[in-house]
């Protein structure tokens, strides 16, 4: 089973903030074979994985990965970015949403943006960790933020040990440049800022 270099950065970020896990309701969306969930349910918190409902096999993966690992209570629910399901409606409020390279077609980037907004109008101290590869400079989550009232942080990958030359240097053909950010809502209800 491959696991991409998103993956990797994520799960480390995770690793690195292991203290501050335990007991958090973390979704991992679009989770593949859930490499960043996995490893913030071993660190304690209490997760989700999610992939796309329309992809059985995903999900299947996602539950193998938890068989695996020896996690039974790691849930797995499908959830199709952009549509508003019973299972979206009926997942808690979270405290963290991962995604490892979600942002892979700039057709889906809106309707991932709108499954995260529905999600922080549950919980609007939630924040979305992602890790993503930059695969071009056209491509740009700015306005789709500003359109959703949503604030992005970009985390340097070596303020948690994360060695992209290492990563590039994958089985990955050509160079590529990972970057991580942090998405959370603009304006927090009593936030006047």
């Amino acid at each position: 089973m491959y696991v991409w270099p998103c993956a990797v950065v994520l799960a480390q970020y995770l690793w690195f903030h292991r203290t501050s896990l335990q007991s958090k309701a973390v979704l991992e969306i679009g989770a593949g074979v859930s490499l960043p969930g996995i490893v913030a349910a071993k660190c304690g918190a209490e997760v989700t994985l999610s992939d796309s409902s329309e992809l059985p096999h995903c999900l299947e993966i996602c539950r193998q990965s938890c068989h695996l690992n020896h996690l039974p209570q790691v849930l797995v629910v499908g959830l199709t970015w952009g549509h508003i399901t019973k299972e979206l409606l009926d997942l808690p409020p979270q405290d963290i949403i991962l995604a490892s390279d979600v942002f892979f077609e700039p057709e889906d980037f809106e309707d991932i943006l709108t499954t995260v907004y529905f999600l922080m109008q549950k919980n609007p101290k939630v924040q979305f960790w992602s890790t993503y590869q930059v695969r071009s400079a056209d491509w740009s989550l700015e306005a789709l933020l500003y359109k959703w009232d949503m604030k992005c942080v970009h985390i340097p990958l070596q303020v948690f040990d994360a060695d992209q030359e290492d990563l590039a240097e994958s089985a990955l053909p050509g160079r590529h440049t990972i970057e991580m950010m942090v998405i959370s809502l603009a304006k927090e209800p009593g936030n006047c800022a």
